[in-house]
Formats: C-alpha cells, structure tokens, sequence
C-alpha cells in the first residue's frame, strides 16, 4: 500500500508540475515601442517573406481581414483570425506583449490558447524585434470590420487548454541562436525557413499529435489537399539534383525548366512571398536548404503502382490532344510560356498525382514576372474517368518514364473533398 501511495504521490506531482509549466509561461514584459518609419518598412518585408496574407485572408475579403477555412480532416475545421487593427475584430487593442505572446508562444490576448495551424512553433524563433517590426506594419493597415466563422472542431479537438500541453512539448520557445561553424548566409537562411518563412510546416509530415515529424523533416506531405514536395536535398525525390539557378528561378518566378511550374499553394507562395525577397535572402534560403539531410519522400516510397490499362491511356491520350494540348502543346513543351511547360514536372513525378489531380479539378494561378499566369479548372466539364486517363497519360508519356495508375475513384474523392 505504501509502494502504491508513493506510485500516486509522484503521479499527481509529475502532473502538477506539467500542468504548471504548461499554463505559466509568459513573456517578459516590455514597453510598447514607438513605431517609426524605418520598423514599418522592415515589419512590411518581414510580413511578405512570412506570407501572412496567404493565410489571413478568404477568397473574396479584404487582404489580412481573415475568415480562410483550414480543412483538417478528421479534426474539423479552422478559419484564420482578423489582423488587421480594428479594435473589435482585429487586433487593434494589443500591446505588443500581446502580439510577442501570440507569436512566441501561442498565446491570444485574452489567454486562450491558439492552435498550431497558426505556426507559432516556427515563429517562436523570430527576435522580438523583427516580431514588433511585423506588428508596426500591420498597424499601418486600415482596420477591417470582419468577424471569421466560429471554428469547427470536434471534440476533444474543440478543447483549447490542452494545446497549453501541445506547446509545452512541441513548441520550443528559444530565439533564433546563430551557429557560429557557418557562414553568416546560411545562418539567415536557417532564420527564413526554420522560422518566418516556415516551410516545415507545410514540406515536413506529421505525427499523431499533429507535430512536425523530426525524423522526416522536408521529406514533403499533403497540406490543404496538396503535396508540398519533398525539399531535403535528397537527390531523386527531393532538390538534391538540383542546380542554384533552378531553384532560384523556381522560388523568384514559380518555374525551373525541367522541374516545371509552382501550383497550388505554393503558387501563392511564390505570388505572395518569396518573389519579393531580395537576392541575398533568397541566396542564403538555397544555400540552407543545401545542407538539409537527405529524406526519401514517404509519400512516393514503397510498393510501385501498376500502370493502366492500354484503353484508358487511349482515352487520356484523346483528352490530351483535345484540350490540353492547346496551351501545353503535344509534348509537354508548351505553347506560349514556359509556364505552360509540363517536361520535367514535380507534379508529373508523384505516381499517386495527387498535384495534377488538384490542378486539373481547380486550377492553379500565379502571380509572375509575366503577370497573372491560370491554369483554368475542369471539374465541371469532365468525368472522373476522363480527367484520371488523361492524368494517367500524362504521367505516362511527359513524367520521364514513370507511370501511375489514378482511378475516377481517386479523382470523385478530391472532387468531394471541401
């Protein structure tokens, strides 16, 4: 009975002390700085290199005036707050304490804990100061009146308090320290990708409590019903065999000859974000990403997938020539732009087409050197069957030599999906 008092004693103060430790962390106070023109510039390059407008703004509203619906599966769903500084809806009454708890630790202002969609697990490394620069030009903005929809997750998701758990163990809390073994280059590019830029969030899958997967980081995962590719430098499914050059084009202007374009979310990216760095910063994200350990793609690993029948290749090949031949001309190469170059994709390397499923029920747009460059929809216009053979063909005939096997089932299930 003692042994078993004991066993309970050390439990309950184990789990007091978690507890505590979940609940109790703050920010050390500061005063509120004074905004000058210098930090509102700075908080507006820091704001386009972190993308906050992706996220924070619905199709159709206001630009950071939130109300975007994050689909989490089995989870529920999510809709990304107002920040803009309205005092009612938005964040027009927080102190910069407030914004620094938020961003830090994933904290809101009045103590309710956020989810991790809201990367604050990346942002925890941004210096206060680049975090207050954010805040002074989000201020500038004009405050938008307009509340998002109530989120809607399913229990036990719905708890808030528990994600004090969640922070405690997969939010780290540091600063960005600066490793002095490498170059000052690489150490901002660390900075971008680790943590303002955030692209583990989306390019890194997750485990069963919706954290990072470590073991796996930047071997690619589905986000928002997209695969963010693999970006380790392994060699075959990641950007191990590619050139500087390439992925410079690729993140400054959505497109790398023989890797094809950015679609789908990372389009946005692109449009947004990264085509506004300067040189140097997209320099010091490649010369980062260089050094990432290799990872084979789980998403494209394992058993191959059989190649279609001979009939729906004939079929895909009839759609093809029809339709999409008109912009992407009959071998891939493209008619007009090299956006519309299909040779060499990513997209056309997944055999499971998770991408061009996507694009070709939804379409894809970017914003380019060239301008608004779309890729229209044909959910409305094609069978399930129509649009899997002539993905199939695709893949088949402009994918390298890799073949895949997507059926009108794989194609009605993205069509259902929100």
């Amino acid at each position: 009975m003692k042994w078993w008092a004991a066993t309970v004693l050390g439990v309950a103060v184990v789990g007091a002390f978690i507890t505590w430790r979940a609940f109790s962390q703050r920010v050390a106070h500061r005063p509120d700085v004074t905004a000058t023109s210098e930090l509102r510039a700075r908080g507006e390059y820091l704001v386009r290199a972190g993308d906050c407008v992706g996220c924070h703004t619905a199709a159709g509203h206001y630009p950071f005036s939130g109300g975007r619906e994050f689909d989490l599966g089995r989870l529920g769903k999510l809709y990304s707050p107002n920040i803009t500084p309205d005092k009612e809806t938005g964040i027009g009454n927080w102190s910069d304490d407030d914004f620094r708890a938020a961003m830090q630790l994933g904290v809101g202002r009045d103590g309710e804990h956020l989810y991790p969609a809201f990367p604050y697990a990346s942002y925890t490394l941004l210096s206060d100061d680049d975090v207050l620069a954010i805040k002074a030009y989000l201020f500038t903005l004009s405050p938008v009146r307009s509340a998002p929809p109530e989120n809607e997750l399913r229990f036990p998701f719905n708890q808030r308090f528990l994600m004090a758990f969640w922070s405690l163990f997969f939010n780290p809390n540091q600063r960005f320290a600066a490793d002095a073994g490498y170059t000052a280059g690489w150490n901002r590019g660390k900075y971008l990708v680790e943590g303002l830029g955030h692209c583990g969030e989306c390019h890194t899958p997750r485990n069963l409590l919706q954290a990072r997967s470590q073991g796996s980081a930047y071997a690619g995962a589905v986000a928002d019903h997209w695969l963010a590719f693999n970006i380790s430098s392994d060699p075959d499914s990641g950007i191990g065999g590619w050139s500087d050059a390439a992925l410079r084009s690729y993140l400054t202007e959505g497109f790398a000859p023989e890797h094809g374009p950015a679609s789908g979310p990372m389009a946005e990216v692109v449009s947004n974000s990264l085509r506004h760095l300067t040189d140097e910063d997209i320099g010091a994200i490649i010369e980062y990403l260089r050094t990432i350990k290799p990872v084979r793609a789980p998403v494209t690993a394992g058993a191959p997938v059989a190649s279609p029948a001979a009939a729906s290749l004939a079929h895909g090949k009839q759609v093809y020539e029809g339709v999409c031949a008109n912009c992407h001309h009959i071998d891939g190469a493209g008619n007009q732009t090299h956006y519309e170059a299909l040779n060499g994709s990513h997209s056309l390397r997944d055999p499971h087409a998770n991408n061009l499923i996507q694009a070709v029920l939804y379409g894809s747009s970017m914003e380019t050197p060239l301008g608004q460059v779309s890729m229209p929809g044909f959910a409305g216009g094609y069978t399930d069957s129509d649009l899997a053979a002539v993905i199939n063909y695709a893949t088949a005939e402009l994918g390298g030599g890799r073949t895949g096997a997507v059926d009108a089932a794989s194609v009605q299930r993205s069509r259902q999906a929100p």
